[in-house]
């Protein structure tokens, strides 16, 4: 019975990433789905459901009830005003917190990579539960509005209804555009950064970023917006970045890269990058590397390239 459900682990992971907006949950909450299913298994009637439909039946109702209590993650840049004093380290809990792709992302061309954007998952997060609900299953994993009502025990017009209210919303917290990696002109975008980034190249690494780009570093609510803040951040000798480089990892479907730095045996942070029309729009650095590492295991490479390149 375990060899009939494990098969479904990465796919319920990754809709429980979306609904929830950290990988340490997404993972609880599909162990939890597996162990309810193993328990009632012997109930589980084939004819009134399929056995996916059953497990995301599961896996939707412990996202919800894991809900309920808990503060609505985000980003830096939903937590307050840009600028000002970087202030203590808040609680892991508050913020989306990255994913590796391995861990979500199914080997199915229908589970579109962009829908596990930092920014999508956190613009998510501002949908009621339900409405999540439905517009995960219907816009990214692409069910008929008929399984979901079903799923969800609600009439095929409240889900209409909730997937046209949940896409308004959507459209007004999440504007970007997905990174398509074989676009030539976004690989070269990524390839000078990451090159600009190895030689602390400020004036190259403004020049790559849109003029409303956002830099943010969790744990902490401080953020900034704009070339010229960002630059100034950037050439601070007190937070210089000099001597770091870049290694990528694949998470969030997104340019990611573990920062590393002289002398450091485990990554300074975990670093994003949202490109749209060719430009550099947001950078997100995650430094709670200590918390990140048991997910995402340590960098394959670690040692400082000759040259800083992007892979195909």
């Amino acid at each position: 019975m375990i060899d009939a459900l494990e098969p479904f682990r990465i796919e319920l992971t990754g809709y429980c990433y979306r609904m929830l907006g950290s990988g340490f949950e997404a993972e609880d909450a599909v162990q939890e789905t597996l162990v309810r299913a193993w328990k009632a298994y012997d109930s589980y009637d084939p004819s009134r459901a399929s056995l996916r439909t059953w497990l995301y039946r599961i896996a939707t109702n412990i996202c919800i009830d894991m809900q309920r209590s808990a503060q609505r993650r985000a980003l830096a840049v939903d937590l307050g005003p840009s600028g000002g004093e970087i202030g203590a380290p808040l609680p892991e809990r508050l913020f989306v917190q990255p994913v590796p792709d391995a861990v979500v992302l199914p080997e199915d061309l229908a589970i579109r990579r962009e829908t596990v954007r930092l920014a999508f998952v956190a613009a998510l997060q501002h949908l009621p539960a339900r409405q999540r609900a439905v517009l995960i299953l219907r816009d990214v994993l692409a069910w008929q509005a008929a399984e979901v009502a079903a799923l969800l025990d609600i009439s095929v017009a409240a889900v209409n209804s909730a997937l046209q209210r949940a896409r308004a919303s959507l459209r007004d917290v999440d504007p970007g555009e997905p990174l398509d990696p074989a676009d030539p002109v976004q690989k070269s975008l990524l390839s000078r950064y990451c090159e600009a980034f190895e030689r602390h190249d400020v004036r190259t690494l403004v020049a790559l970023l849109h003029e409303d780009a956002t830099m943010s570093m969790p744990p902490f609510s401080w953020w900034l917006r704009g070339r010229e803040a960002i630059s100034l951040a950037l050439s601070d000798p007190n937070a210089s970045c000099d001597g770091a480089w870049l290694v990528p990892v694949e998470a969030n479907g997104s340019p990611a890269y573990w920062q590393m730095r002289p002398g450091m045996e485990q990554p300074f942070g975990l670093v994003f990058l949202d490109v749209r029309g060719g430009l550099v729009t947001a950078t997100t650095t995650y430094l709670n590397v200590g918390e990140l590492l048991p997910l995402f295991g340590a960098p394959m490479s670690s040692g400082r390239p000759s040259r800083t390149t992007v892979d195909d």
